[in-house]
């Protein structure tokens, strides 16, 4: 356990951070389950709506620091490759 001050503080932070973040990742996996569904369904301009909405969430993660902009950029790649093969 931590003994300073500044230490216990930093903890505090850190949790509430964690629980701030946690909204914000709950609701970027369901908008990319909503993606997904569109695209496996077929229905190409919901799939594009659902895609474009995903990604905007990811960059925004991204800018906050909720995630790893490379790990953003990776779920953008495969969504955005899962909606390529549905259009061609």
């Amino acid at each position: 356990m931590a003994n300073h001050q500044s230490a216990l503080k930093r903890i505090r932070q850190n949790e509430k951070r964690r629980l701030h973040n946690r909204t914000y990742r709950n609701r970027t996996k369901t908008l990319i389950k909503q993606a997904r569904a569109a695209i496996e369904s077929g229905d190409l301009d919901e799939a594009r709506k659902a895609t474009q909405i995903a990604v905007r969430d990811l960059d925004s993660l991204a800018s906050r620091g909720v995630v790893h902009s490379r790990n953003a950029a990776r779920r953008k790649s495969r969504l955005m490759r899962q909606l390529a093969r549905l259009e061609s």
